[in-house]
This record gives structure tokens, sequence and C-alpha cells, in this order.
């Protein structure tokens, strides 16, 4: 394998956005499907000299028992968003990627979550913490060497979990964490937290596309600077929350008063399914409603509404109605409603997560990559959740990247 290849390791390894991940990714490698939607292919980035997309070696982590060339059939013929050709021409490489998924663990996800695992579950009933995460680094580690990669990237794309319970000192401090992993079991911990300290002690660098609070904890942030290595995240920026983030500074601007934002979204898929419990929902409804706040400099009433509705499967559509006053006072509403594929959405956002990270890897950063924010709807590092302030701390990074 060539000292170039990138490794990627996907938490969620078969699910659609992860599966639309793997096949865009070998679709337009090999020139059949178009180049929409990266940033990392716009002129403006091309001096940062990201990996190309051929490049990207796939393996994983999953609860259930499948393969990508199940996985996308299910979606082309449920959705339509991958092309059954694509699947054909592309049959042997998603057999090879499916070899190197791993089972994973789900234990202290929540029922939700662990309603999903199936025969594909790593059984650790009888393993400690540490037993836990040495075993899931042993499977980093392995494709690390069989696949001869020159670095590597962990993204976390399972679905949200319930955020930690509160007062956990394991989530605030490493040494506090280190003693816990040796004397509890796996299901007193969040998966995402073990995923993302294996991840780290590997020296891999580490993604958060998801809600899960675990994943970015301050113990998650001391680890990532002791290990040298960088980390980002969290929860993909993807539709409405997006649209939010783009729209809030107006109102700022114009000085127009916002007395209350209401947002509601239905969605599909597993992700859907998973958010329809509630303790996996707060996780996700504190993400998407710290926006505005933050955009604001005040607080407006504000409704973040999340439903289940099956049929959607892999789409999902958001309203939205603002109540703003303007000048003397006059009360005015403003309504939008997107609607979009959400794997469609997602997919571009992580491959070029993993070229920012595999960037950061190859040029020595550690800890949060703050200049990523605009990617994530909780950002790590930083309060700015305006769109453009966002854009800016990446053009600035990248302006520092290309000056001699």
């Amino acid at each position: 394998m060539s000292e170039d290849s990138i490794g990627v390791w996907l938490i969620g390894a078969f699910g659609t956005v992860a599966t639309t991940v793997v096949v865009g990714a070998k679709a337009m490698a090999a020139g059949i499907a178009p180049r929409i939607g990266l940033a990392t292919e716009s002129t403006a980035l091309e001096p940062l000299r990201f990996p190309p997309i051929g490049a990207l070696r796939f393996g994983g982590h999953e609860i259930r028992p499948t393969t990508y060339g199940e996985s996308a059939t299910e979606i082309s013929r449920r959705n339509g968003s991958i092309q059954h050709g694509w699947i054909e021409t592309l049959r042997e490489e998603l057999a090879s990627a499916s070899r190197e998924v791993r089972p994973g663990i789900a234990s202290g996800g929540g029922e939700a979550i662990e309603s999903l695992q199936s025969g594909a579950k790593r059984d650790t009933a009888s393993m400690t913490a540490r037993q836990v995460v040495q075993s899931i680094g042993a499977d980093v580690d392995e494709f690390r060497r069989k696949s001869g990669v020159a670095r590597l990237i962990v993204v976390n794309l399972a679905s949200t979990e319930p955020p930690p319970p509160p007062d956990r000192a394991e989530y605030q401090h490493l040494d506090v964490l280190e003693k816990r992993l040796d004397q509890a079991n796996a299901s007193e911990f969040r998966p995402g937290l073990l995923y993302a300290y294996a991840a780290l002690k590997s020296k891999a660098a580490f993604i958060n596309f998801t809600a899960s609070k675990s994943c970015v904890c301050p113990a998650i942030d001391e680890l990532a600077r002791s290990q040298g290595v960088p980390y980002a995240g969290s929860d993909g920026k993807t539709g409405e929350t997006l649209v939010k983030s783009a729209l809030a500074p107006m109102f700022g601007l114009r000085q127009l008063h916002v007395d209350s934002w209401t947002g509601f979204n239905i969605l599909g898929n597993r992700d859907g399914q998973v958010l329809s419990a509630e303790e996996n929902r707060r996780s996700k409804v504190d993400s998407k409603d710290g926006v505005i706040a933050g955009i604001l400099g005040y607080s407006p009433q504000t409704v973040v509404g999340i439903h289940f509705v099956e049929s959607l499967w892999d789409n999902k559509v958001a309203w939205d109605h603002i109540h703003f006053r303007g000048f003397l006072g006059y009360p005015m509403t403003m309504q939008f409603t997107w609607q979009g594929c959400d794997s469609i959405l997602a997919a571009p956002l992580v491959l070029d997560l993993i070229r920012f990270a595999d960037l950061a890897l190859r040029s020595g950063e550690s800890g949060p990559l703050v200049h990523l924010a605009s990617y994530f709807k909780s950002p790590v590092a930083t309060s700015e959740h305006d769109l453009s302030k966002q854009a800016d701390l990446l053009l600035r990074y990248v302006s520092r990247r290309k000056a001699p």
C-alpha cells in the first residue's frame, strides 16, 4: 500500500451516512460520480494539497451484521440517492471494505441504541472498560498495520447517545477516567467515550460527527492534548441549523428583535428511530437549540421539535417560524422549509473533515481543530455560531497554511 494512503475508521460503519461516504468516495475516485458538495475540492483550498479521494481506505465498527453492498442496495431501492450502477461497478471494492468492519459496542448507549444491535455486537458483559477500549484499539491498530496506511482518522457516525450522567467526574478529568476504566464495566460508560479514548490512544485523529456529548468532554480534550493528536466536533451542521447560522446574523445586523424561533423537524431512518427516544433526543435538541442565542446575544423563546416519521426514511424536513419585531416594535414573521436527504447532506462534510484531519496529522497539530467550527452545530473550543464568522476562522487558517 502506498505511504500516501489514508486510513478512515468509521463508527457506525454500515449506517446510511457511512455507506454514502464510502460509496461516494469510491464512485468519485472511479470517475463515475460528480464531485459536488466538497469544499476541499474548491480552488480556494487547492494550495492545502489534500490527499486524493482515492487515497482513502475504509474500515470500522458496526453493531448490525450487514455489508456495504447490502446497505447501499437498500439506500438505492428506498431512496435512490445511490445509483444501482455504481454499486455494480464498485461491488468488489465494497466487499473488500466490508471485510474491514468489526463488531462494535452499544452497551451504555441507551435502550434505543442497544435495540439496534444484533449478531455483530461485541460481547463486553465480562470485560472492564479498560479491556473494551484495548480491544477497540487493537481493531484499529490491526487495520492500520494490515492496510499500511500512513495516517488514521476515526469518525463517529453512530446514532446519538443520551447525555452523560450528570456529575460524573470521569467525563471531566482524565486521571479519574483512567482509574474508572480499570474499575468499572463498559456498560457504565457511554460508547462514544470509549471509542474516542481508544482512537486517541492509538494516535488517530478523532472526529465526532454526532451530537453525543461524551465524545468531546473535558477528559477527552485533555487526552488529545497529551497524546499530541487533533480532534473535531460535534454534531455535523447539515440542514436546518446550517440555515439558522446563516440567517440569524441578518436579524442582528439590522437590529430586528427576535421574540421567538420555532423549528419542527421530521425525519426517518435509524437516526430518526433512535431520536424518538427522549433520552437520546435530549442531546440533539441541546445541540440545535444553542445556536440562536449564541448568535443574537440574547435568548428568544425557542422551540425545537424532532419527530420520527418512518415513511421519510433518509429524507428530512424542517419547518421554521420566526416571530420578530422591527421599527416601532411592529411584529412580523418569517418562515422557511428545508427538505433534504440526510446522508447526501452529511457525506461530503465527513469527507472534508477527514481531509482536514489528515492535514492536521501531517502538520503535527493537536487538540481541538477550532477552524472547522463551520462544520458543526456544537463546535469545540469556541462559542462562535455565526456561519460567516466561522467561515472566517477557516479562511484565516487557510491563509496561514499558504503563507511562506
